[in-house]
């Protein structure tokens, strides 16, 4: 039989967190967290990271395990979900993935293989001479040229999935994208059910700006400061972040204050809106919209646990 797996998501700020406590809560269930930002240390403004009070006991995975200037990408995700979910079934719970960041969760939910990719192909050595010689955006430029879906979705400061898309794309003259798109065909291990939380647009937005604002009073500027004095800097994955590259931008002189606060709102805006666009293209998932709710929490609770039973059954 399948082992049974609930997946939480939606964009952020839509209040994911407060309600994967009331469905642990309900479910016996420990969280996964599908977030590529709260798994690094040290970053917990920026990141809207769950405090340990707000966790309620609830057992957490995928929190606070790497240092920032750390390699974390889909296949580590992967893993130690992987690891996370064995665990959680060996003590009897209910794996919980919550998070925002749909490729993470489609590849843990698919069981993707990633396992050909063993990093010692002498074309990979080639393009990495290239990516320190030259200019990291010329390798993103080709990427673009050969394989527009896959440049679409890895940012050219991620030049190890660029060296990787371009050596999968040289070596077998089809893009990475449409090999993705075939392991997400892939029937999943598991018995699942699939909720994606929403809210109106103009009504999230609003959130977004709201939270901003936030983080900015909780010391977002000086957390990040802090990140800058342990040596982080924008060629790291982790201060590609949203809040982390524009205040350390900020820190460079590039943006006023003001300006840099404007475009975290902005670009978390749109942020956002491409996440409800990812979701509206994976199959099997069950939207929760808010309004039609009229934003009662417990009426969303029971909603969920009342499918959540039905799938189970």
């Amino acid at each position: 039989m399948k082992k049974p797996l609930l997946i939480l998501t939606g964009p952020t700020a839509v209040g994911k967190t407060g309600l994967s406590i009331e469905l642990a809560k309900q479910l016996n269930g420990s969280i996964i967290s599908a977030d590529s930002m709260q798994v690094y240390k040290h970053m917990d403004i920026g990141s809207a990271k769950i405090k340990r009070k707000e966790m309620h006991g609830i057992p957490h995975y995928l929190i606070d395990v790497l240092e920032p200037w750390e390699e974390f990408n889909v296949a580590c995700f992967q893993q130690m979900a992987k690891d996370a979910a064995a665990e959680i079934y060996r003590e009897g719970r209910l794996p919980i993935m919550v998070g925002g960041t749909g490729f993470y969760i489609q590849a843990f939910l698919k069981d993707v293989d990633f396992s050909d990719d063993s990093g010692q192909s002498p074309l990979r050595k080639e393009l990495e001479k290239k990516a320190e010689l030259f200019d990291r955006h010329i390798l993103h430029q080709k990427l673009r040229d050969v394989d527009p879906v896959s440049a679409e979705g890895i940012h050219p400061n991620n030049v190890k999935r660029v060296i990787r898309a371009l050596e999968y794309y040289y070596e077998t003259g089809t893009p990475i994208s449409q090999h993705n798109a075939r392991q997400m065909e892939r029937e999943s291990p598991y018995c699942f059910a699939y909720f994606v939380l929403n809210d109106e647009r103009s009504c999230l937005y609003a959130r977004i700006d709201r939270r901003v604002d936030q983080m900015m009073e909780q010391g977002l500027l000086s957390e990040v400061r802090r990140l800058k004095e342990m040596g982080c800097n924008n060629r790291m994955i982790s201060m590609q972040g949203l809040g982390y590259k524009e205040l350390l931008a900020y820190l460079d002189g590039a943006y006023t204050l003001e300006e840099a606060v404007g475009i975290i709102k902005r670009d978390t805006r749109h942020f956002a809106k491409r996440q409800i666009t990812w979701f509206k293209r994976e199959k099997e998932v069950v939207w929760i919209n808010k309004p039609e709710f009229g934003y009662d929490e417990d009426k969303i609770l029971d909603a969920i646990l009342s499918i959540w039973k039905e799938k189970i059954s």
